[in-house]
Parts: C-alpha cells; sequence; structure tokens
C-alpha cells in the first residue's frame, strides 16, 4: 500500500517534468529539421532565402501553448482556476494553429514565386502565376480566420446555445444580410472573378482614370495601381469588370509609339523618313521591329508627319518616342529651318 501510495506521489511530481522535458526534446528536434528543410531550400532556390523567421515566431507559440495544454491537469491548481486556464489555453491554440497557418501560406507563396521573375522583361507567365497565388492566399487566409472565430466561439457553452436557439431564424436573418451586404458580396465576387479570368495582373501596365501605371496589388476589394510619379491609386476590384480601361500588356509588352511632327509642305518628306531610321537605329531603345514614317494630314497651314516606332516594353516606347521628337526636331531646325510651321502674310504692293 505504501509503495503504491509513493508510487502514485513520485509519478505525480516526475510526470510533468517528464512531459516538459520530452515536449522540450521535441521542439529541438522539430526546430532543427525545420532549419534544415530551409537550408536546403535556400540552396536549391539559389536566388530566394524562404524567411524562417515567418513560421518560427507562430511555431514557438504553438509548441508552447500545447505543451502547457498538457501540463495543466498535473499541477495541483483548484478546480475553477485550472478550467479557466484550460478553457484560455484552448482558445490560444487555435488563434496560435491560425497565425501558423497563414505564414506557412506566405512561405509556400514566396517558395512558388522563387521560380519565377517579376523584374524580366518577358514576365507574362510569372504575373500570371503572382496573380493566382496572391489571391488564392488572400482567399485561404479569410476562411481560416473565420474558421478560427467560429471554432473559438463554440468552445464557450453560452454561445454555442444562442446559436442553436438562432438556428431556425437563420433564413431570414440571412435573407436581410444578404440585402444589406449586396455591394460587399458583389465586390467579393468580382475579386474572385478577377482572380480566376485575369484581365489585369501583377506588375500589368494599364490606363485607369486617365492616369497611366501598374498593378502593384491585387486584393478581393480594391486594386492598389502604382503611377509612374510614385503615387497610388487605389480602385474598386469592380471598377475593372464593370467599366472599359486599357491594358498595354495584356498578351505582351511590346509596344508602338506614335511621334507626330507639325512641319511646313515644302519639307522634305524622304530625307526626314531617312533621319528617324538613322535615328532609331542609334538607340537600345528600339527593338527593331517598326521604323516608318507617313504624311497622315494636311491642314492649310501645315502637314502632320506621323513617325511610328517600337519597343519592347512600355516604359521604353515612351522614353523612345521622347527621344525621336527631339532629334528630329533638332533635325529639321538645323537641316530644313524653313520647313518649320509658318504663318505667311500676303500683302498688295
Amino acid at each position: 500500500m505504501v509503495e503504491t501510495l509513493w508510487n502514485t506521489e513520485a509519478l505525480r511530481i516526475f510526470l510533468p517534468l517528464l512531459i516538459l522535458l520530452s515536449g522540450l526534446l521535441l521542439y529541438l528536434i522539430s526546430s532543427s529539421v525545420i532549419k534544415r528543410t530551409a537550408g536546403r531550400i535556400r540552396r536549391s532556390l539559389k536566388d530566394i532565402l524562404v524567411p524562417v523567421e515567418l513560421i518560427q515566431a507562430p511555431f514557438r507559440v504553438l509548441f508552447s501553448v500545447v505543451v502547457l495544454l498538457f501540463l495543466l491537469p498535473h499541477f495541483p491548481l483548484p478546480e475553477t482556476p485550472a478550467a479557466f486556464l484550460f478553457h484560455a489555453l484552448k482558445i490560444l491554440v487555435v488563434f496560435a494553429f491560425t497565425w501558423f497557418l497563414i505564414r506557412l501560406l506566405k512561405v509556400g507563396e514566396r517558395v512558388i514565386m522563387a521560380r519565377f521573375a517579376l523584374d524580366h522583361a518577358d514576365n507574362l507567365e510569372a504575373r500570371r502565376v503572382a496573380t493566382h497565388v496572391e489571391l488564392v492566399r488572400k482567399i485561404l487566409n479569410v476562411i481560416i480566420v473565420v474558421l478560427a472565430v467560429s471554432i473559438a466561439l463554440m468552445t464557450f457553452d453560452a454561445v454555442r446555445q444562442v446559436g442553436i436557439s438562432l438556428l431556425a431564424s437563420a433564413g431570414v436573418a440571412g435573407i436581410i444580410l444578404g440585402f444589406a451586404a449586396q455591394k460587399s458580396i458583389a465586390t467579393l465576387i468580382a475579386g474572385i472573378q478577377i482572380a480566376v479570368t485575369q484581365p489585369i495582373r501583377i506588375d500589368d501596365v494599364v490606363i485607369v482614370e486617365n492616369e497611366w501605371g501598374r498593378i502593384e496589388e491585387i486584393t478581393l476589394t480594391y486594386v492598389v495601381v502604382r503611377i509612374w510619379d510614385q503615387r497610388r491609386l487605389i480602385v474598386p476590384v469592380s471598377r475593372f469588370l464593370e467599366q472599359p480601361f486599357e491594358n498595354w500588356t495584356r498578351t505582351s509588352a511590346d509596344l508602338i509609339g506614335t511621334v507626330y511632327i507639325y512641319a511646313d509642305y515644302n519639307v522634305p518628306t524622304e530625307d526626314v523618313r531617312n533621319e528617324l531610321e538613322k535615328i532609331v537605329k542609334e538607340t537600345p531603345l528600339w527593338d527593331k521591329r517598326l521604323v516608318s514614317l507617313q504624311v497622315t494630314n494636311a491642314t492649310e497651314k501645315t502637314i502632320e508627319l506621323r513617325a511610328l516606332v517600337s519597343a519592347a516594353n512600355s516604359s521604353d516606347v515612351w522614353d523612345l518616342r521622347c527621344f525621336v521628337r527631339e532629334k528630329l526636331l533638332d533635325f529639321l531646325q538645323r537641316n530644313y529651318p524653313d520647313s518649320l510651321p509658318k504663318i505667311r502674310v500676303e500683302g498688295k504692293a
């Protein structure tokens, strides 16, 4: 009897210590495995460092809470405080696991995007994948948070009883909430439709609200457009489904730029055309696809010369247009000043 009692008392003393030591050993082993796995990923991806720190903090919190949850029944605490602490630890486990999953999705996104380069000129596939991955991660984050809050609330008996009592009126409440939140629901559906159909992608060049910019971020409710002067234009995601806009990189990044020159009727068009070809051959901005000069209009005062030049992307085509315009004007001023626009006045002798 004494031996049995001693064994029981010894078990009550040493069992928490044994669990604590086992938990510490498991933590060290798990941490080592995570670091080694991350090291292999670093070496395999070369150009990307997977941020292990993103999952280290939530993993430590989750592990510590789980260990405390197992140790709590072995501590000689009064029943009421023990029940309160046990309930609090259960809720902490739910939210720590939620935090860990959200960070894990972020790491997964970076691992996937490590195979693609958004900073290359021809990055159509990378932009498509980035748009899909980012929106899917955000949708999963919303689902995970909603489930975590629901599970945490269901641990309270009062909330569970209220939920059961309101179940009969859920249909009516759903209809009322549907009417009240139809704008928000429509916006969320539009965000999902953007992710599926992809009229815009990350880093697309667009013209929205008469502003030139690049798509910087796509969420379920709004799109961030980085304008050329570093301003940010926040546009509702439904705007891209309900109203027209320009997408300069929908299928490819290369573009054709237009330069208009207005000159007098005596301008030597062939000389200007030869000069245009000489100008574009001297700059790396031209991608060697297209260069042409045409007389596209004639008024009672001037003629309109339209130069077409091509470039690999929108930034290059803008710089090329400015460069060609400057050089053509300089060419006319130096060689054919009489060909610049002028107003003729004839008087009687």
